[in-house]
């Protein structure tokens, strides 16, 4: 029997998406079927930096190692790059434009399947699609263990405990390896991310960046467009004296009340 604490090195895998920074003005192109990229500044998934940062934590104070993995074609490199600088000791990028949700998930089981992966990390969702489905997707093509909303997560072994939000709270929750974990906010907080160093920087650019080539699958989904959602309305300013003027207001436009 393996004595995981003393002999066994966990193996972790953080999915990385590679995500419009929150400031970049998004635009679209080919008659609103395709993002147009000029300009925008791409950034690791905040989701999945939380994530990552507890990876590390999981590599330094049990030498844990810790892949890096993504969907999406060679202009994803500088972000998985990133990832290597701030500590990850390998990457893996799966040469294929991330069309869905499902296709991700289902490079994601492969590549899972094939590494015999101990924990996967992955933020709760990405900020562009918001689409909160590839860490359950992946999880049930796998049959692994799965926990949402994580705020919290200790390892020990191969027993699991995921702290989780729920509605009006938190569930403690135990389980074990192997488990798909996705999270937010609170598995580490913003003060806990790391930036990379000069030395992080030069060492990533040695470390391992594998290229793989995406299982091939057929595609059921497509993007028919895109559209922004409608401009603001102006705000209107009532005095604080008018108190007729807005319940009228609330009631003919607003309609709230």
């Amino acid at each position: 029997m393996i004595n995981y604490n003393t002999v066994y090195k966990m193996k972790i895998l953080v999915c990385i998406s590679h995500v419009p920074d929150t400031t970049s003005k998004i635009n679209f192109k080919d008659d609103n079927t395709s993002f147009d990229n000029n300009g925008v500044q791409f950034v690791i998934n905040p989701y999945d930096e939380f994530m990552l940062t507890r990876a590390m934590w999981f590599k330094e104070k049990q030498g844990a190692t810790v892949t890096v993995v993504n969907v999406g074609n060679a202009s994803t490199e500088p972000t998985l790059r990133k990832a290597l600088a701030i500590g990850a000791d390998n990457a893996i990028r799966i040469n294929a434009e991330a069309t869905d949700g499902f296709f991700v998930a289902k490079q994601l089981a492969e590549v899972i399947k094939n590494e015999a992966y101990d924990l996967i990390l992955a933020g709760k969702e990405s900020i562009d699609y918001n689409g909160a489905m590839v860490p359950g997707m992946t999880a049930a093509l796998l049959d692994y263990n799965f926990v949402n909303a994580c705020i919290g997560l200790e390892v020990g072994g191969v027993d699991a405990t995921v702290s989780r939000e729920i509605d009006g709270g938190k569930e403690i929750l135990s389980t074990k390896l192997p488990l798909i974990v996705a999270g937010q906010k609170g598995v580490v907080e913003e003060k806990d991310l790391r930036i990379p160093n000069m030395r992080g920087i030069m060492m990533a650019r040695k470390k391992p960046l594998q290229v793989i080539e995406p299982v091939v699958f057929e595609n059921t989904t497509a993007t028919i467009s895109y559209e922004k959602p409608e401009a603001k309305s102006a705000c209107k300013m009532i005095d604080a004296d008018n108190i007729d003027e807005l319940i009228n207001l609330l009631h003919n436009e607003a309609k709230v009340i």
